[in-house]
């Protein structure tokens, strides 16, 4: 095997090979772009939200069955004038449906409110004569851009009619007619306007604050590019495989995927060409052939990239056995890229180190000792030896193999304490709280949460298969206190056993309050002793069941992560110690940034929860991730430790680990902080969290926990590898000669 790979590696590094690879990574993008489609463009945004069915899902297959209309997501048009509307606003409003009637909008419907007298259309306007609600119910299965299209048409055919233009007006202005989309079409509409938006300022911020991060750290435009080239050729691969593989429905992916994909693309390929990088540059300084520098860079770093990418890789393919869709669908182009991705740091980053040579670094050029003196000479000047101590990281090394017992607990301390407060975060399901407040389906909601019923924003479909008097069943529901109002009954149209209610609850329906009540609702009908099949449809109980599926998801996820990592670590280390603290650290970090990450969301910037599946989203990148910088260092030691003794290894090993984990680390957890800057609250809490949980592995785990256990357990981290043990205590009992003979 370490043949093979000292092979491989001459290859791709030498004369002809890294030729080769060039020419072959840039065929395979060109003949993929001209054959297959591109990851964009076979989006799906309506893919299931559950792959088994849900309570919920089996209530809207009954609905569409027995009562179907061949009705799809409405839109409510809340129109709103402070002062009171007037009859020229109804009149108005009169107008536009029949307009809309005349001349449809495509895949529309609206109510005929033309054909009723004024008096009994003011009869549905809210109590305090504010506010208005127009339905406009769309047809069934049509994609979000449909529904899209058509709002605009039915915005561009009120212009005619309004004075000034109602869905512009601010909702502060007290004298103008206004309105807002609301209802689901609308928060669907809106939500994937936010993701698509983010897509381009997304690519160009994340590519960016690479570049800047690289160009301040190795100071180098040559060098800040490569990694940069070697990420943006690994999309441009991968781009076309999704779109192939999306296109042929193999699999599913969204905006928000493809957003967060784009973020762990550049942070981890970034990642991965700075170890090999890293290396190249101290060999350099060391030998004056680039191809031998280039050969031993790869020797040394390609085992931690190899072994750090299937890690991730491995991780992100558990993500398939989830039932909730947005998860399960992040599996296959996740794991993808990053597959990809390391594929190009063992072949394409090589070949252009090695194409580029010593330029990469241009103008802070590695080179030996006596390259250096000899171009001291040619240019006239004295040569000073270089110091080559290695600063920070040689003293961190120095206090963490001296005093590791200090190190170990004042660190555990620091991360018990931000842990402790992930037990206080509270969780919400609530799409709109994700949504800007100025967003036209939230100011809508806002609206009608005022000044009507917040739950008839999205009523809650109660379909009961009974041979029972439906009376009974509406009185019993009617009872219930936080019901508003319960529709008149309807019945089967193929089995007439079968009858539904739409109930509009008094709290938001995208509420935890609101999500409560749908058990209380079925165990309320289920205690009726009649033998009734009760289902609960709609969005609120869509909600519960993405509350119950994501924890049931965790439980089986989460175990599996971890179960795959630890086989991973103990087949690359051999030692069952070591991979029980790499794996306990990592998740101790975990705990540590959900906490702090609440500390500053909550504490901070005032957020009352967070999206239910961020933990779930975030222990997977923060995990895996992370332990990729701890196979970074740990690998390190494991090498020197069969030169030197232990404690010295790790003193060596955290010094020559620490500038490229530090630079590695900063730049991941940069990028992950790029999604704060979108205005979508999702990214924005997960993106903080993760960044968090890669800080804190990079600057407390990684140099001052890991090593400090390490040097707490001694020899015993190799155990149960008897003759690494057995190698550890020969070398030190030699050095303990040493000293005694001096």
């Amino acid at each position: 095997m370490k043949n093979s790979l000292e092979s491989y590696g001459s290859f791709v590094s030498g004369k002809k090979g890294r030729w080769i690879v060039v020419v072959t990574w840039a065929l395979l993008i060109l003949i993929l772009n001209l054959m297959l489609p591109q990851a964009s463009s076979q989006k799906n945004e309506r893919a299931d939200l559950f792959l088994e069915k849900t309570d919920s899902v089996k209530a809207q297959e009954i609905i569409e069955r027995e009562f179907g209309t061949n009705t799809g997501p409405p839109a409510l048009l809340t129109w709103y004038r402070a002062g009171q509307l007037t009859e020229a606003d109804l009149v108005s409003i009169q107008l536009l449906t029949k307009k809309l009637t005349d001349e449809p909008v495509k895949h529309a419907n609206v109510p005929p409110f033309h054909q009723m007298p004024l008096p009994v259309l003011k009869e549905q306007i809210s109590e305090d004569g504010t506010t208005f609600v127009l339905p406009v119910v769309f047809e069934q299965n049509l994609e979000t851009e449909e529904i899209k299209q058509g709002l605009e048409e039915l915005k561009k055919a009120s212009k005619p009619i309004f004075k000034t233009d109602p869905f512009t007006a601010k909702v502060t202005d007290k004298d103008s007619l206004i309105v807002r989309i609301t209802g689901p079409a609308g928060i669907a509409v809106d939500a994937t306007e936010l993701f698509s938006q983010g897509d381009l300022s997304l690519l160009i911020g994340t590519v960016m604050i690479v570049l800047i991060f690289l160009l301040v750290i190795y100071r180098s435009p040559i060098l800040a590019l490569i990694p940069l080239v070697g990420v943006g050729m690994a999309y441009m691969l991968i781009s076309p495989i999704l779109g192939f593989l999306g296109r042929e429905g193999m699999i599913d992916y969204d905006s928000q995927g493809i957003a967060i994909m784009t973020v762990l693309l550049f942070g981890a390929g970034t990642d991965y060409c700075l170890f090999l990088i890293a290396q190249f540059r101290k060999n350099l300084k060391e030998e004056e052939n680039k191809f031998s520098a280039i050969r031993r860079a790869f020797a040394t770093s390609s085992g931690a990239i190899f072994m750090s990418g299937l890690t991730v890789v491995v991780s992100l393919l558990v993500l398939i056995t989830a039932n909730y869709g947005s998860i399960h669908r992040f599996a296959i182009p996740f794991s993808l890229a990053i597959l990809i991705m390391m594929a190009a740091s063992l072949s394409l980053i090589p070949a252009l180190l090695s194409i580029l040579g010593r330029a990469s670094f241009y103008p802070f050029v590695p080179r030996t000792e006596e390259m250096a003196e000899q171009l001291a000479k040619r240019k006239g000047k004295a040569y000073k030896k270089g110091n080559k101590e290695r600063g920070l990281g040689k003293f961190i090394g120095h206090i963490v193999s001296r005093y590791p017992w200090r190190v170990a607990l004042s660190t555990l301390l620091i991360l018990g304490i931000f842990a402790s407060f992930a037990a206080k975060i509270e969780y919400t399901y609530d799409t709109l709280s994700s949504f800007p407040k100025d967003m036209p389906s939230r100011e809508g909601f806002d609206l009608l949460s005022q000044h009507i019923n917040p739950g008839e924003l999205a009523p809650v479909s109660i379909v009961v298969k009974t041979k029972n008097d439906e009376a009974v069943i509406k009185e019993k529901l009617e009872e219930l206190p936080f019901v508003a109002e319960v529709s008149d009954v309807s019945r089967g149209a193929k089995d007439n056993s079968f009858v539904k209610f739409e109930v509009e609850l008094t709290a938001n329906p995208y509420s935890n309050e609101a999500m409560a009540h749908i058990p209380e609702m079925k165990k309320v009908l289920k205690q009726m002793d009649s033998g009734d099949e009760v289902w609960i449809g709609g969005q609120t109980a869509e909600q519960y069941d993405t509350s119950e599926t994501t924890k049931s998801d965790s439980s089986l996820v989460i175990p599996l992560i971890i179960t795959f990592i630890s086989i991973l670590l103990l087949l690359y280390l051999r030692s069952i110690t070591a991979t029980v603290y790499l794996v306990g650290t990592v998740l101790l970090s975990y705990f540590s940034a959900l906490g702090l990450g609440w500390i500053i969301l909550h504490y901070g910037f005032g957020a009352e929860a967070i999206q239910g599946f961020i933990p779930l989203y975030a222990f997977v990148f923060i995990v895996a991730l992370g332990e990729d910088y701890n196979i970074f260092l740990i690998s390190s030691i494991w090498k020197k430790s069969k030169e030197m003794p232990l404690l010295d290894a790790i003193k060596e090993g955290v010094a020559e680990t620490g500038g490229v984990i530090t630079s590695a680390g900063l730049i991941l957890a940069a990028t992950f902080a790029i999604l704060t800057t979108l205005p979508i609250q999702i990214l924005v809490h997960f993106g903080v969290i993760t960044a968090i949980g890669i800080l804190l592995d990079t600057f407390i785990v990684r140099p001052f926990l890991v090593p400090a256990i390490s040097a707490i357990l001694g020899k015993s981290i190799f155990w149960p590898s008897k003759k690494r043990m057995a190698q550890v205590e020969k070398l030190r009992a030699e050095q303990a000669e040493m000293k005694s003979n001096a």
